[in-house]
């Protein structure tokens, strides 16, 4: 690892982390503000669910899930997070190396006192480092929100710290499938547009996968392979998926040294 990219890859992404951090704390203690009123109408709230088409509840995960528990209702909550973190790992995974490539700096890079080993590893501990403030934001987001708002209601806490222990997994994902891509791609000129076609793509399959039942669309998705639902549901992980997940990202993540090894980087003119 080169200390000097790494302090200016963590540094770059400072500002990036407050906001997601400051918007998924939001997200979390506003979703979870309304929760001592929705759980005390848990009758009227069951009756109009069965108003639901049942494929949009699946679509959801709301099926299986009691809506008036404090673990069901998070698994809710942690589905939108979801969203967020499989964008923003999505960013740092397509921008890693494209960015400097779009604004021809690469070349400027490569002519530093450090192996291109040591560049890719450097800017994935900073992007690593950058994803695990925002999971500690979650984390404590999380504990604080129960604390004010479960409205002294029993809380699956194995259900809960099993959701919160796989937000990691998922980023890194997001994080590795994203750059593994960025790197096959010829040349990216933004981001953003990549980062949202994979966050909401992911999500989309996951969705069609509750409405359409065995379809085996989980096998391709992480909001299936690591669903809070499922989680809230048997207080586990389904770990023949979290497995594939895991495959998946350490596969990304080997490809991505390979290609990057064997990448023709082209200079300034």
């Amino acid at each position: 690892m080169n200390i000097n990219i790494f302090r200016y890859e963590f540094r770059a992404r400072r500002k990036s982390v407050l906001i997601w951090g400051g918007s998924l704390a939001a997200l979390i203690l506003l979703f979870f503000s309304i929760f001592p009123g929705f759980a005390g109408q848990a009758a009227l709230v069951d009756e109009l669910m069965k108003k639901f088409p049942p494929a949009l509840l699946e679509a959801f995960g709301m099926s299986r899930l009691n809506m008036a528990s404090v673990t069901g209702f998070y698994s809710i909550i942690f589905l939108f997070a979801q969203i967020c973190l499989a964008i923003q790992a999505g960013n740092y995974g397509f921008g890693l190396v494209s960015i400097e490539e779009a604004e021809w700096t690469a070349d400027f890079l490569l002519t530093k006192p450090a192996s291109r080993v040591q560049i890719l590893t450097s800017k994935l501990l900073a992007a690593f480092a950058s994803l695990t403030l925002t999971n500690l934001v979650i984390w404590i987001s999380t504990f604080l929100a129960i604390a004010l708002f479960s409205d002294g209601r029993e809380v699956d806490m194995n259900a809960v710290i099993l959701m919160l222990l796989s937000v990691m997994i998922f980023q890194l994902f997001f994080l590795c499938v994203g750059l593994v891509i960025s790197l096959i791609v010829k040349r990216i000129r933004s981001v953003t547009p990549y980062s949202l076609g994979l966050g909401f793509g992911a999500y989309i399959l996951s969705a069609f996968s509750g409405i359409f039942g065995d379809v085996a669309l989980e096998y391709i998705t992480p909001f299936k392979q690591i669903d809070p639902a499922y989680i809230a549901e048997h207080g586990s992980f389904n770990t023949p998926l979290l497995l594939l997940n895991i495959g998946i990202t350490v596969i990304s993540l080997a490809a991505s040294y390979w290609l990057y090894l064997r990448r023709d980087i082209k200079a300034a003119v």
